[in-house]
């Protein structure tokens, strides 16, 4: 009897031993939470626009994460809200979608404390024929669509204005309105439409003004486009796209480590090939 109960206790701290192995080898912790596995250093979760910024994610980006003991994990959101809303509820560790302006712009309005890790690129809005197949055809009253969100709608008419299309006036800046535009020679019709609808109002309307990333997503190319921002405009400075974090997560290494791959050589090279001047990579 004494034998049997031995051996009985025997296997149980044998079991107790391996179950206790099995649970902290492969196991990868939340990033952030202070505990790794020898395996992994764990998982960074990040909301990301489908496109471009989840395919650069999952193919430039993830496989140097890995080389260095972190998972990618990408939440694709489609659209501009519940990136922002995750991350400030700790749903996400990062989101890589918006650019700096709009991030502070979102700040205000809903309160959050979101903070910007560093510029990654910028998409260069395009004026893309509708109707109109090109700018000298315009006709008096003819219909424009435009972002209804007031930085990229700012964005918008700086390009109209830079085609001589309107004026606004002095000061507007990115904080533009179509009630600010001093000048329309042409009578233009503006209609301010959801950024995600607007490559398909182009059947409806005479030109449209679209953002970088739903052109991409609709097959549209920079060639295809009447009109581009130019190297030196504010696409660079006040709409670059950028790696957002809650505010005192910048120290963390595993967000360090994120934003050091987003700006690397390899994925700025990626960039390049991939998006034929739709997407640019800002040089640090």
């Amino acid at each position: 009897m004494k034998k049997l109960l031995s051996f009985v206790l025997a296997s149980a701290l044998l079991l107790t031993s391996l179950t206790a192995c099995g649970s902290s080898t492969g196991t990868s912790s939340a990033a952030g939470s202070g505990t790794t596995s020898a395996a992994s250093k764990g998982t960074i979760k990040v909301g990301a626009s489908p496109t471009p910024h989840a395919d650069i994610l999952r193919k430039a980006v993830a496989p140097q994460l890995e080389k260095e003991g972190y998972t990618l994990e990408v939440v694709e959101l489609t659209d501009y809200i519940l990136p922002n809303t995750y991350l400030q509820e700790k749903e996400l560790d990062a989101n890589y979608f918006q650019h700096i302006t709009y991030l502070k712009n979102f700040n205000t309005e809903h309160g959050t404390n979101l903070v910007s890790m560093g510029a990654v690129h910028y998409e260069p809005f395009g004026i893309y024929a509708g109707k109109t197949k090109s700018l000298s055809d315009l006709k008096d009253g003819a219909t424009v669509a435009v972002p209804n969100d007031t930085t990229n709608e700012a964005r918008a008419l700086l390009l109209l204005q830079a085609n001589g299309l309107l004026k606004l006036k002095d000061g507007a800046g990115i904080n533009a309105t179509k009630v600010d535009i001093v000048e329309n020679p042409k009578n233009l019709n503006i209609q301010e439409i959801e950024a995600a609808q607007l490559p398909k109002t182009l059947p409806d309307v005479d030109i449209a003004v679209i953002n970088g990333n739903y052109a991409i997503q609709n097959g549209l190319k920079t060639s295809d486009a009447l009109a581009m921002e130019s190297d030196n405009s504010v696409a660079v400075t006040d709409y670059a796209n950028v790696l957002a974090v809650r505010d005192g997560d910048e120290n963390r290494e595993d967000l360090k480590a994120l934003y050091a791959a987003l700006t690397s050589e390899e994925t700025q090279q990626y960039i390049k090939d991939t998006f034929g001047g739709g997407v640019v990579p800002v040089t640090k």
